[in-house]
């Protein structure tokens, strides 16, 4: 059973989002996810200042079993990514909701984030994998 943290929100695509103080989002991959992936090699982040809409591809992740793309959970501005994954991008195998998060983006509709997967939602998900 792969970890799936209560006070996350999921996408079917096995992306996570992460509610920040500020009204922020964090994103990354889910524990599921990089599991399935296999040792993490390359991360492809999108820049700080583009916009995204829901569902649109953000970005990759490399393995040494395949390449996947990540979809943007939510439409927002990207307000930074994490620069460390370049450098480090074991930490998306290591500690995907910590070190290993993606980006930060600004939501356009915080009213979107209802439409996610709850964390019980996205453990049965991820379970019938």
């Amino acid at each position: 059973m792969s970890a799936v943290p209560e006070e996350l929100r999921y996408t079917q695509e096995h992306e996570w989002v992460a509610i920040q103080e500020s009204g922020t989002v964090r994103i990354g991959i889910t524990d599921y996810a990089q599991r399935q992936l296999g040792d993490v090699v390359f991360t492809q982040l999108p820049e700080p200042g583009q916009r995204f809409a829901t569902g649109d591809t953000i970005g990759e992740v490399e393995s040494t079993k395949s390449v996947s793309e990540i979809y943007m959970p939510l439409a927002g501005e990207v307000l930074t990514r994490n620069t460390g994954l370049e450098d480090q991008p074991e930490s998306l195998n290591e500690d995907p909701y910590g070190d290993g998060w993606m980006i930060e983006v600004r939501p356009d509709d915080p009213s979107e984030l209802e439409g996610l997967l709850d964390a019980g939602e996205y453990a049965k998900l991820a379970d019938n994998g």
